[in-house]
């Protein structure tokens, strides 16, 4: 976002866009308005101190025809959450999906997910930058999180139907100096250190350094992980309506791949929710990112505006890992309850991605319409190598040795029983993906109540698959337009109702039998509701209803295993009510409920287990019912400031296994917060997470891959700012 000092218009628009996004308010919306404040009496020139959004506009939420909520760093910060995947459960929009054993990041915004082979994409500072296998994101350096909801493509472009996420890094802030340190133990001898500088190097460069380390144990038997970031960020004014930034990411997170646990028969209490039955002697699961994000923001005058940057990440995951035999032929589960056939599996998963885009944004009037305009162009450049090797368990009709069958008992588990088997290779790919888009987007001010937005994205896809071990290279081009359209209307001053329509597409990876690539998955939007916003912007919310439909989800292909078909379709629908911010008395409240009915709509064979899926079926790990809440309030005693808080999640059953009757139950976690000054710049904090120590189920991928979700777990802090 944009701040200046005197372009009184903009501040009017990006003020009020702050606080109707924030549930909480934080620290850097105070010192907006200081600083707004200070350049209307001083009659300073225009100086960019910060960084606008790609893809936003000059907007307060109510004008923008689309769900939008925001979970600040205050949030995260009260919450004591250190991975996004944590952060995402206080939007009930968006559910947990399978991490790869906890390794990357997968969500699902109102029902859908991508592919499951890869993780979530998310974007960066506006920028395409989740896809690769850099590991789950640290919330360490995020200074927001913002969930966009609906139809998004005209202007994103090649995305999941159901929403982006946006990440909002911490980046320098010009001119001031200013820091903050923590360190802090939990549960499963767990133990955190973070620290955060701005430094004014000079009234036009600043650096802010981020770093974090972290180290423990966790619930689960054999599991320990490690993982360590440094994320530091450049800022240059050059000039009074010039801002260039540079943003470094150096990550790291080293952890055994872990499957969870298993479900025999429906019985969730068939093994202890902290048994690992992996192989310790697989050792760590490595997971290694850089990347480097340059943005140049320009303000041409106080209605136009230039945005150009671009981003490089490179991402590698390597390790072994030993996990349970899916296929019932080949698993001694089923035949005597205790001795689990196992898979032992090898990854190599290198990926690069690189983006460039450039985005103007301005307004004009023809006649007495007003219109804001974003036009702008991106290329995108994807290469993911993947060597996946695997040793399998024979058939149980071959009548194989335990030892042939990499067997483990899971009632009394004996690690290192038998030599570790070796892999051999099945997947030895190389797939790229090139795009180069478009787009256009006019928002027109038709009458003070009414304003209609239309825009659309033009997209060009390339395709490239070499496969090195069948020796069968692919190329494919695909183009696609993305239309959208939006109506808001003002129904009176604190209520707005808006409407919305968009299409979209994802590309598939992969092809099938002959070695042709996939077309694109297709999806289509529809979206309307309600915004309120009460106390002057200190509270809102936000009522919305929504169908999503896709076409082009891949399927086997039943004549020929290990390829696909793409043959499926899939609809969700639903209604979400979101409300955040502060009541009177200092009392910070959030509430966030979604009811969605996310469906297969044709026949097909499920790719990785050729169960049948039938048109009703309900897509995995997608609950019926999400609701988080929370309530927090700051007091004083004495002179120290204090604070309290608590929380409440609830997510409904759902699927476990596509394309049978395993379910995952429904469960209820509480949770609770808080925080004191011990001195001026010194805090003590702590939290308690599932504070009745329920036994719950993060994810699932089948009845023998069920990730068991986090006993009670506290942590207790310092915090130290200057």
């Amino acid at each position: 976002m944009l701040r200046f000092a005197k372009d009184r218009r903009l501040l009017s628009g990006a003020l009020p866009m702050a606080m109707a996004l924030a549930p909480f308010p934080a620290a850097g919306e105070a010192f907006a308005e200081d600083a707004a404040a200070e350049g209307e009496e001083r009659g300073a020139a225009i100086t960019v101190t910060g960084v606008r959004q790609a893809y936003r506009g000059d907007f307060a939420v109510s004008e923008i025809p689309q769900a939008i909520t925001e979970i600040s760093a205050e949030t995260l910060e009260q919450n004591g959450i250190q991975r996004l995947t944590d952060a995402l459960d206080l939007n009930a929009s968006v559910v947990r999906q399978n991490t790869l054993g906890g390794l990357w990041d997968a969500f699902a915004i109102r029902g859908f997910t991508g592919d499951e082979n890869m993780p979530s994409g998310y974007l960066v500072n506006g920028f395409n930058g989740g896809r690769g296998f850099g590991g789950q994101r640290d919330a360490a350096g995020i200074e927001r999180v913002e969930v966009l909801k609906g139809p998004a493509a005209a202007l994103i472009g090649r995305g999941e139907p159901g929403g982006t996420i946006n990440l909002v890094t911490k980046q320098a802030e010009l001119g001031r100096t200013f820091g903050s340190a923590s360190i802090q133990y939990g549960s499963f001898n767990r133990v955190r250190g973070e620290a955060d500088a701005n430094i004014a190097i000079t009234s036009g460069i600043t650096a802010r350094l981020i770093g974090y380390a972290e180290d423990g144990d966790t619930f689960r038997d054999h599991v320990h992980q490690t993982r360590w970031g440094f994320l530091p960020s450049v800022g240059v004014a050059l000039g009074d309506d010039t801002r260039l930034t540079y943003d470094f990411e150096k990550t790291r997170v080293s952890v055994p791949f872990d499957r969870g646990i298993i479900v025999l028969n429906g019985d969730f209490d068939t093994v202890p929710r902290s048994r690992f039955l992996g192989e310790p002697g697989d050792g760590d699961t490595v997971a290694r990112a850089t990347g480097h994000q340059l943005r140049l923001d320009h303000r041409f005058s106080d209605r136009w505006s230039l945005l150009v940057g671009g981003s490089i990440r490179h991402t590698l995951l390597t390790g072994f890992s030993s996990d349970a035999e899916t296929v019932e032929s080949r698993q001694a589960l089923y035949r005597d309850g205790r001795s689990l056939s196992r898979q032992r599996r090898s990854r190599y998963y290198d990926a690069d991605h690189a983006v460039i885009r450039a985005e103007i944004a301005g307004e004009f009037d023809t006649g007495a319409l007003r219109h804001r305009v974003l036009i702008g162009a991106d290329h995108d450049a994807f290469t993911y190598d993947q060597v996946f090797r695997r040793y399998r368990p024979p058939a149980l009709a071959a009548n194989p040795t335990e030892q042939q069958g990499y067997v483990i008992d899971i009632v009394n588990p004996v690690y290192g029983r038998f030599p570790l088997p070796q892999t051999a290779v099945i997947t030895d790919r190389v797939d790229r993906q090139r795009a180069t888009g478009a787009y256009v987007q006019d928002q027109i001010e038709v009458t003070d109540r009414l304003q209609v937005r239309i825009g659309g994205r033009y997209d060009h896809l390339t395709l490239e698959t070499d496969n090195r071990l069948s020796g069968v290279s692919a190329r494919r081009n695909h183009t696609r337009f993305s239309p959208q359209a939006g109506l808001v209307y003002k129904l009176s001053e604190p209520l707005t109702a808006y409407a919305s329509y968009g299409q979209g597409f994802r590309a598939n990876v992969g092809t099938d039998v002959n070695g042709t690539i996939f077309d694109p998955e297709t999806s289509e939007s529809i979206e309307a509701g309600l915004k309120l916003t009460l106390l002057g912007g200190k509270l809102n919310g936000t009522l919305s209803v929504f169908q999503l439909t896709k076409s082009n989800v891949l399927a086997t292909d039943p004549n020929a295993p290990g390829y696909s078909l793409a043959i499926g379709k899939a609809r969700s629908r639903g209604v979400e009510f979101d409300l955040g911010g502060r009541l009177p008395g200092d009392l910070d409240v959030l509430v966030s409920y979604a009811y969605v009915d996310a469906e297969a709509r044709s026949s097909m064979l499920d790719p990785a287990f050729s169960f049948r899926i039938s048109p009703g079926d309900p897509l995995i790990n997608i609950p019926r019912h999400n609701l988080n809440m929370q309530v927090a309030r700051t007091f004083t005693f004495g002179d120290r400031r204090a604070q309290l808080g608590a929380g409440m999640q609830y997510v409904g059953r759902r699927s476990g296994a596509t394309g049978t009757d395993f379910m995952l139950p429904a469960h209820a976690l509480f949770r609770l917060f808080g925080k004191v000054d011990v001195t001026k710049n010194i805090e003590l904090f702590g939290s308690v997470t599932n504070l009745f120590d329920k036994h719950w189920y993060a994810n699932s991928y089948s009845p023998l891959w069920v990730q068991p979700g986090a006993p009670r777990t506290a942590t207790v802090g310092l915090r130290a700012r200057l």
